[in-house]
């Protein structure tokens, strides 16, 4: 026992010992911050640097340069924090509609087979249609205001962390819940106990995966007649051939994906301290 337990002793010992801000098998947090950096400077100071040598032309791509000085002006106008926070505002509320319904009805087909097979078949098949194929029916279900585009993220949201809360809960392993009922645990605490441990870091990727569909379907819900919205700005452009608005809109997105995904990485993240993982999760 001695020689089994001293592996174990070892690794708490270099974790202990490691430096501040460090991980054990990784760079510190700067680095690695830094690192993500690179590609994206990399390529938009070569972008700027063959346009202004005269090696490409600006007209349809344009530098750098200016999509920061558009996005400059939309933000010293103020369009860009009104389109940015009616983006945000159809997200938040079209995401949680999505999530809490995608872990009621998952974890329903997890846990109860008769649920599986009356649910599953015909939500796999809802699953394969496109998005932009909802947009007539929710016009006229919903009309063209918000309704419609929120019931659009929602659907987008709602299939990712309803498979993954399925899968994740099938995929328990059969010994944790045999030990469970060996316990004699009632089915409220093996939920607790055993299987909210099991499924909860497959299930923080769901919401992940749903989030970042979410500001996909987005795009499709602000064609539907909107007057406010990155996804509005995006037609806009491209109605007054303006390349530059469109590529702020593009990026607006991007930072605003990136921002929420780390808002929720950091707000999830003390849910699944007690992993004792060789790397990072992503």
């Amino acid at each position: 026992m001695a020689d089994i337990a001293a592996p174990a002793e070892a690794r708490s010992e270099r974790r202990a010992g490691a430096p501040a801000g460090a991980l054990p098998f990784g760079l510190a947090p700067g680095v690695r911050w830094g690192l993500g950096l690179v590609l994206p400077l990399a390529l938009a100071l070569g972008w700027e640097a063959a346009v202004r040598a005269g090696l490409a032309e600006g007209r349809l791509m344009p530098p750098p340069s200016r999509i920061a000085a558009t996005l400059y002006g939309l933000a010293q106008t103020g369009e860009l924090w009104t389109h940015a926070w009616a983006t945000l505002w159809r997200v938040a509320v079209g995401f949680g509609l999505g999530a809490l319904s995608g872990i009621a009805l998952g974890a329903l087909s997890g846990t109860s087979e008769a649920a599986r097979r009356l649910l599953d078949p015909t939500l796999q098949a809802l699953r394969a249609i496109p998005s932009i194929a909802w947009v007539p029916l929710f016009i006229l279900w919903f009309g063209i205001f918000e309704a419609s585009k929120v019931a659009l993220i929602a659907v987008g949201t709602f299939f990712p962390v309803y498979l993954g809360v399925a899968g994740a809960i099938l995929s328990v392993d059969r010994k944790l819940v045999e030990v469970g009922r060996v316990f004699r645990l009632s089915r409220l605490d093996l939920a607790r106990r055993i299987l909210l441990p099991a499924v909860l870091p497959e299930l923080l990727i769901a919401l992940r995966s749903g989030l970042g569909l979410g500001f996909m379907f987005v795009v499709a819900a602000e064609f539907m007649g909107a007057s406010e919205g990155l996804g509005y700005l995006l037609v806009d452009g491209q109605q007054l051939g303006k390349p530059d608005q469109i590529l702020a809109a593009i990026i607006a997105f991007a930072l605003m994906g990136k921002a929420a995904d780390s808002l929720l990485v950091a707000a999830t993240k003390p849910l699944v301290r007690w992993q004792d993982v060789a790397r990072e999760r992503l």
